[in-house]
């Protein structure tokens, strides 16, 4: 099977006219559902444009190679688009690069080691070779094109060229195609023509090619790593001399790397494993890292949720015939004569104990991106101060945790303490081990508490008291205007300390029946439930859908949660888009609690849940403010989602 067997000439276009890049690969994607080679162009989008943050796939000589895995993807293709005017904009390993020939690769989901990606990784690697593009920039029909992809490059013979020095390299990328490939060839080529002989091992979509002996690497004078994943068993070059950076970088700097490997190295391999997705100085700069070791704390803390509010709704459904929802946290519960009420007891403080592991996770994780192994000690404990944990064991009593904005400093700090002590810390070969066991692990904790114990928990603090005072001064106001200042602080911060200042105001107004809890408990509800729908309309109905996977499926259980009254569910959005999420869900649970006060709905009981909604005084007042709310966040989430989506397009 040749190269040109992977495509086909109804996938070959020339004369394209397009304006940015995300016009050319919207058409090469509709060109491929039509061929019938995928079943969805919009998730098939959706896996490009997440490629396409990663690194460059724009690269050099007016070539860009994007490409995506999917699984609806039915059989390895690729499509081509000659363009009439060259796009000056397309992000490049090459800024001057001026993209007229783009290929897109799409690749089926799980798909390695057959002869399609086989072949794929052949067309990589020619499109790195002297004379191979500019034959494809000169064909004249789509047919001598494919014609001319199969033409073999005739190589010349080796001539007894002496090496003085020896470099191995790992290169791969997210998908595992195209850059992975280009990567290892352009540093094989660099290597001929300094003199060092560079011997790559491509852990691609096929796995791990050419793969580098124990002898082999023994003998290297240095390693380089080209990857934007987590190279696999890393621990293999402990102790080596490297250098750490993108997978598209060799494709233009190819020699200063091994120069840098073998002269200036990035510092000594520890033998730890990576973070899933790499992030280094190269990456885009400070905000960009951040951004990213915050999404990989999320990606970990997401299970935490769901598990937490799988255990909790398991045990309160299981007490609903029995009317016990709201009393199974009672200790009795834990010796009663009936089994079943033990066993939903238990489950239910189970439940509770997983919730308090959802921030040291996240910011254990958020560490770990930024600083890999060493980071993760320091980062979890800095979690379980901003949960409120050592409030517990030191026996603190009215003790205010930080929570979500705690852990995402505390995890940041822990990441970038650890990394810079890893970087600056240089022992001899003997005492090695002492640093990631002991040295960076005590500096980085001592670091943590001294941040939490002067900065994070006293700011936080401070502003817990600043809007208790503030609540308690309004409890003299009209209904309505208690009842958004009630409901707003509930949904700041979905469960976290200004809530449950919120929660204690609220709670003690209620019972002096000054108050009832209508604001509160439906401010409890609203943003979980408001943001979970928004991800069942961006599934169903919007063109382009505006919320990533991941975030589609923590939807689906931020919406079941809801029902129940855990509002942690909506976590991962507000820790994605803070700025989007926070504002919103706030006037949300405002519309919605307002709307119900003013129609009349009472609540008295702290029963927020759906089990509690009967106990409301008009019930038809309260659901009414609940649609009003729910609808709000829901519809704002995607209008203001889809409209930056688009002005970046059109940015773009």
């Amino acid at each position: 099977m040749g190269i040109r067997n992977m495509t086909h000439p109804n996938l070959v276009v020339f004369d394209v006219q397009a304006n940015s890049k995300e016009q050319v690969i919207q058409q090469l994607i509709s060109n491929l559902y039509k061929e019938g080679y995928i079943v969805s162009e919009q998730a098939f989008l959706e896996k490009v444009l997440q490629r396409e943050e990663i690194s460059p796939t724009g690269l050099e000589k007016g070539l860009a190679i994007p490409h995506g895995k999917s699984s609806t993807v039915k059989k390895a293709v690729f499509a081509v688009a000659r363009l009439r005017t060259p796009l000056n904009d397309w992000p490049s390993i090459d800024p001057s690069n001026k993209v007229q020939l783009v290929f897109l690769i799409a690749i089926p989901e799980n798909e390695a080691g057959t002869t399609h990606l086989k072949i794929l990784s052949e067309l990589s690697t020619n499109l790195m070779r002297e004379g191979y593009l500019d034959r494809l920039m000169a064909a004249a029909t789509p047919e001598q094109f494919l014609n001319l992809l199969d033409i073999e490059k005739v190589t010349e013979p080796v001539v007894d060229q002496e090496f003085t020095k020896t470099v191995i390299a790992v290169t791969a990328c997210a998908t595992g195609i195209a850059h992975t490939y280009m990567a290892a060839e352009a540093l094989e080529q660099a290597g001929r023509d300094l003199g060092v002989l560079v011997l790559v091992e491509k852990q691609g979509a096929n796995g791990i090619e050419d793969q580098l002996s124990p002898e082999v690497i023994k003998k290297a004078d240095a390693v380089i790593f080209a990857t934007d994943i987590a190279p696999k068993q890393k621990e293999r070059f402990f102790g080596m001399p490297f250098v750490q950076t993108r997978v598209a970088e060799p494709l233009r700097k190819g020699k200063e790397m091994i120069q840098k490997a073998l002269n200036n190295p990035d510092g000594v391999v520890e033998g730890v494993e990576s973070a899933d997705v790499i992030t280094t100085s190269s990456g885009g700069g400070f905000f960009r890292e951040a951004v990213q070791a915050v999404m990989t704390g999320i990606s970990y803390m997401i299970p935490v949720i769901v598990a937490a509010g799988l255990m909790m709704g398991i045990a309160k459904l299981g007490a609903m015939p029995f009317g016990l929802v709201n009393e199974l946290g009672d200790p009795k519960y834990a010796t009663h004569p009936n089994e079943l009420f033990v066993i939903l007891h238990y489950l239910d403080m189970f439940g509770g104990l997983i919730f308090k592991f959802m921030y040291p996770i996240f910011a254990a994780f958020v560490a770990y991106s930024l600083a890999d192994r060493v980071g993760l000690v320091s980062g979890f404990i800095g979690g379980a101060f901003a949960g409120g944990l050592h409030y517990t064991f030191w026996a603190v009593e009215g003790g205010i945790p930080s929570g979500f904005l705690g852990a995402l400093i505390l995890g940041l700090t822990a990441g970038y303490v650890s990394r810079f002590l890893n970087q600056k810390i240089q022992l001899s070969k003997n005492l090695q081990a002492m640093k990631p066991m002991l040295i960076i692990p005590a500096i980085s904790v001592l670091a943590i508490f001294f941040l939490n114990f002067y900065i994070v928990d006293p700011v936080f603090g401070g502003l817990n008291v600043i809007l208790r005072n503030w609540i308690e001064s309004a409890a003299g106001t009209g209904d309505v205007i208690l009842a958004a200042i009630i409901a707003s602080a509930t949904a700041f911060d979905l469960g976290g300390p200004i809530n449950k200042a919120a929660g204690a105001i609220a709670i003690g107004l209620a019972a002096d029946h000054v108050y009832p809890l209508t604001a509160r408990v439906l401010a409890i509800v609203i943003p979980p439930i408001g943001i979970g729908l928004a991800t069942v309309i961006d599934k169903y109905i919007v063109g382009r859908r505006v919320f990533p996977e991941d975030l589609r499926i923590a939807g689906n259980t931020s919406l079941l949660l809801g029902f129940i009254a855990i509002s942690e569910g909506a976590i991962p959005f507000m820790l994605r888009n803070p700025l989007i999420t926070i504002p919103i869900n706030i006037i949300g649970a405002i519309l919605g609690s307002a709307t119900a006060v003013v129609l009349g709905a009472v609540q008295w009981l702290p029963l927020p849940a759906i089990w509690g909604w009967p106990m409301v005084e008009n019930l038809w007042a309260y659901l009414v403010g609940l649609l009003v709310g729910v609808g709000f966040i829901a519809l704002t989430n995607i209008f203001v989602r889809f409209s930056i989506l688009k002005k970046k397009e059109t940015q773009a």
